[in-house]
């Protein structure tokens, strides 16, 4: 089976962590309040009908339309909102402690076996809610449990533990505990994993708050060394040129053909400091060049093929019909940065293959080299995380990584079967275009 890693570069969501668990915590609680008012009108039909206690069912069904009236209201207010605050959950269970409080009052007060529903919201309480709030739920479900003995209502359950099974308030108690039971495990799970979920995302930023600084303080350093640089570069190629004109090098054209190749070498660090130092400070977009897919792609290789000592590069452009496209040192460097990786691995073959996904561009590089060490994948596009065995190992793949989440892309990489491997670069168009729709896309 082949190794597969995947390092997306952009949140599915909007909100942000916090606001999303706490809408997904609203979505449980009125899911819930839908199942306690079915199971309601059940126990008040089976209490009134079946066991012949009689029961004020209109005040009783006028509390039950009321609660529903607001569980309608909540689902269309959380439906066109996103952010859920502490208070609102917290109001939310209120209603619920009232409203419970009422048909209790109405359904025999302290001597209904459901009393012990205050337990559920106290524990929701204390699951969804800060401790402030929490503490809050407890004082008004206490005030509640204490206004059932002050206040009895019209209804009197007569109580008679003795007969077991066949007294009606046992069985109330174990239907109780049952519905407790299963609602608690039901829920609390939901719950539980909404928080891991957003404790995990939690994570996931802080990890790239910090891979955002270390850019920061590469790219401090790169443009202080290339400040530093200019200045021995440029006397570098004031020395060559001399040389190019003195009798021992003039004489020897094979002391000519070295001078030459350094002085394109020379030129090739000039270009790399340049560009540093155009970059340097600049968010992406600034200073764009405009161009097409193809256009792009074709200077991108040319450029990649003069630079590198690869004995061949196989380069196939599918994209299909062309595409103005906005493009700039950052994209470039992103895409030179993954084929270089390829070319360490694999100095005599690397592959370059474009194609189009709908509103993607695909693009796929390949290599014969001995592919990634599954330890590589799972840490895939982290820094100094290479096989490379020397300093500075795997800045590349992290660098592009950084530069793909600028642009809603996303990178993997896989082993394939036959040998090597392919990293794939998912290009959003509506990054690098300038916005307008296109109605070719094809899903």
């Amino acid at each position: 089976m082949q190794d597969v890693a995947v390092a997306d570069s952009s949140l599915s969501e909007d909100a942000s962590p916090r606001d999303s668990a706490g809408m997904k915590n609203m979505q449980q609680l009125i899911q819930l309040r839908w199942f306690a008012l079915a199971g309601q009108v059940a126990t008040i039909l089976v209490v009134h009908f079946g066991f012949q206690i009689r029961l004020p069912l209109l005040p009783m069904l006028v509390v039950l339309v009321l609660l529903a009236a607001f569980n309608v209201a909540s689902l269309w207010r959380w439906r066109r909102r996103q952010e859920v605050t502490d208070d609102a959950l917290l109001l939310s269970l209120l209603v619920d402690v009232v409203t419970l409080t009422a048909l209790l009052h109405l359904s025999g007060g302290v001597a209904n076996p459901f009393v012990f529903l205050y337990l559920l919201q106290v524990v929701l309480g204390a699951v969804l809610l800060r401790p402030r709030s929490s503490w809050v739920v407890v004082a008004a479900t206490s005030l509640g449990f204490i206004s059932l003995i002050l206040f009895p209502g019209p209804v009197v359950i007569p109580v008679e533990p003795a007969r077991a099974l066949a007294d009606p308030y046992v069985q109330g108690l174990l239907l109780c505990f049952l519905l407790n039971a299963i609602l608690l495990v039901v829920f609390i799970t939901r719950i539980s994993r909404i928080l891991r979920a957003r404790d995990a995302r939690l994570a996931d930023l802080r990890q790239r708050a910090a891979e955002d600084d270390h850019i920061v303080r590469m790219g401090l350093l790169a443009s202080g060394a290339a400040h530093e640089l200019g200045t021995p570069l440029a006397t570098l190629s004031v020395i060559l040129g001399d040389w190019r004109h003195m009798p021992p090098f003039t004489e020897q054209p094979e002391l000519q053909q070295e001078i030459d190749e350094m002085q394109a070498q020379l030129s090739r660090c000039k270009t790399i400091v340049t560009g540093i130092l155009q970059s340097a400070g600049e968010a992406r977009g600034e200073a764009p060049v405009e161009t097409t897919v193809y256009g792009f792609l074709d200077e991108l290789v040319a450029e990649w093929r003069a630079s590198r000592p690869v004995q061949y590069m196989e380069y196939r452009n599918s994209f299909g019909a062309d595409l103005p496209i906005i493009s700039d040192w950052g994209l470039k460097q992103m895409i030179h940065n993954v084929l270089d990786n390829a070319l360490e691995a694999s100095p005599q073959w690397v592959g370059l293959y474009a194609s189009r996904d709908g509103g993607r561009l695909v693009l796929r590089v390949r290599d014969d080299g001995p592919g990634f060490a599954p330890a590589l994948l799972a840490q895939f596009g982290k820094p100094y995380q290479s096989s490379k065995g020397r300093p500075g190992g795997g800045l590349g793949l992290f660098l592009s990584l950084n530069v793909a989440r600028s642009l809603g892309c996303s990178i993997s990489a896989l082993n394939r079967a036959e040998g090597g491997a392919v990293v794939t670069m998912l290009l959003p168009l509506s990054s690098i275009t300038h916005g307008e729709s296109h109605d070719d896309d094809r899903a």
